[in-house]
Parts: structure tokens; sequence; C-alpha cells
């Protein structure tokens, strides 16, 4: 079993910052791309920003400039420091990740998903 999960959520003001943080434990081979998603109460679920084994990274027109991922792949981590935000920046977020286990032939890449944490932002 494979577990990604994430903490850093809270209350903030707009403006404010926040980090958030997730953790993958479990039978791990590799890890290709990590990211966050978030939903909004009433919308669906859209990306935020990924970030390869590589650092290569991508990001959501909407949080360009002001939040930024990150991953520790010796911890098998993946970070998303929160700048600069605003009201509408509210929701859950949820952590990905593309994870490899090795199955005694090959590695099989699955895609697992944490519980989420709730980023609120007042005005």
């Amino acid at each position: 079993q494979v577990q990604l999960v994430e903490s850093g959520g809270g209350l903030v003001q707009a403006g404010g910052s926040l980090r958030l943080s997730c953790a993958a434990s479990g039978s791990i081979s590799s890890i290709n791309v990590m990211g966050w998603y978030r939903q909004a109460p009433g919308k669906q679920r859209e990306l935020v920003a990924t970030c390869t084994s590589g650092s290569t990274t991508n990001y959501a027109d909407s949080v360009k400039g002001r939040f930024t991922i990150s991953r520790d792949n010796a911890k098998n981590t993946v970070y998303l420091q929160l700048n600069s935000l605003k009201p509408e920046d509210t929701a859950a977020y949820y952590c990905n990740a593309e994870v490899g286990k090795w199955t005694g032939v090959t590695i099989r890449y699955l895609e697992v998903w944490g519980q989420g944490t709730l980023v609120t932002v007042s005005s």
C-alpha cells in the first residue's frame, strides 16, 4: 500500500502565506510526477502545479508567480508554497503522485491521491 499524507492547510488572511507538504510512504520503487490539485465547493477539481522527478514544474495560470512547487526526492515529499493568497484560493488541496512499484519483473506505475487538506483564505 502507498499513502500520501498532506499537511499544512489552515485559515489565513488574504495576502498571507501557507506551506503545504505531502509525504509518500509505503512500498515505493520510484515516483514520476508529483503534484497538487484543488477543489473548491461546487467546482471541479483543478490542477494547481506539478513537478517531475527532474524538477520540471508546471503551474495553472491562476497561481503563476504566487505559488511554488518543489520536491525532495530522497524523502518522497512534495511541497507547495502559497504566497499572496486570495479568497478565491480557498479550496481543499489534494496531493497526487505517479508511484512506481516493483512487480518482480517490471515497475508498475499507479496514480495515488492524498486525503486533502483545507485552505481557507479570508478577505
